[in-house]
């Protein structure tokens, strides 16, 4: 195998990987100088080595067909500039000496990295947010226990669970991975979901971080409605639906 075409298939995967699913228009657009029966033998292969699916019409990376909230790593690398912005507007509701949680996910990720080196007491169920906050030291951080999720690389359970049901929080930070009207907020994964719903309950105040392209997504579990939060924050990009929901509930959108 040539070294071009194992460099146009690793493009190919990471470009299916990183965008969960594409269409095969998207990739003839993406490799305009491949044949279209060039980059079908490339899905057909890459699908035969379990990098990816290939669908009706494209492909969509392996971790989005067994139905999980995708690889941390993978979500990381989506809608940078949005988390970016998010990360940004969100450090501005933690204020010195309070009491925060940060949620498992990419975009609360971000945030414990945006988060200023202040007096804090900072709760996570993630290890990748315990990682961005080690790096601070009027910051103190406390992990919760419990069962490792490796796709979301986060700790939940009934241990998680337990330990939440002792503590209160002033503000929550909350991931997610979809909105739907008549579902409310949800994510792929029950016992996160069941964590996030006990979270919610210990803190005085909570703060969704979502980017636009989570609304109308469908999720399995769902986490809470619309009036159980108290700030959206966002990329500026939400629908006017949305909005008049918000504003229904009460909510501050940021």
């Amino acid at each position: 195998m040539s070294s071009s075409m194992t460099e146009r298939r690793e493009t190919i995967a990471k470009f299916v990987t990183e965008r969960g699913t594409v269409t095969f228009a998207q990739l003839k657009k993406t490799f305009p100088d491949v044949s279209e029966m060039t980059i079908r033998t490339d899905l057909r292969t890459l699908d035969e080595a379990r990098r990816i699916v290939r669908t009706h019409g494209g492909a969509r990376s392996v971790e989005y067909v067994v139905g999980t909230d995708n690889l941390l790593l993978n979500r990381s690398a989506r809608n940078v500039e949005e988390k970016n912005i998010i990360a940004g507007k969100a450090k501005e509701l933690v204020r010195p000496n309070s009491t925060i949680f940060l949620d498992s996910g990419s975009t609360t990720t971000r945030l414990a990295k945006e988060i200023e080196d202040k007096r804090l007491l900072a709760f996570t169920n993630s290890l990748t947010c315990a990682a961005e906050l080690s790096n601070l030291e009027n910051v103190h951080t406390i992990v919760i226990g419990g069962k490792l999720n490796r796709y979301s690389m986060s700790l939940n359970g009934s241990k998680s669970i337990e330990e939440i049901g002792l503590l209160n929080f002033d503000m929550l930070f909350l991931g997610l991975t979809s909105f739907q009207s008549s579902m409310g907020f949800g994510c792929g994964s029950d016992d996160e979901a069941a964590l996030k719903r006990a979270i919610i309950s210990h803190a005085e105040r909570t703060a969704v971080l979502m980017d636009s392209s989570k609304l109308g997504q469908r999720s399995t579990f769902k986490i809470c409605g619309l009036e159980d939060v108290d700030y959206v924050v966002s990329d500026g990009k939400l629908s006017e639906h949305f909005k008049k929901y918000c504003e229904e509930a009460d909510v501050t959108i940021l």
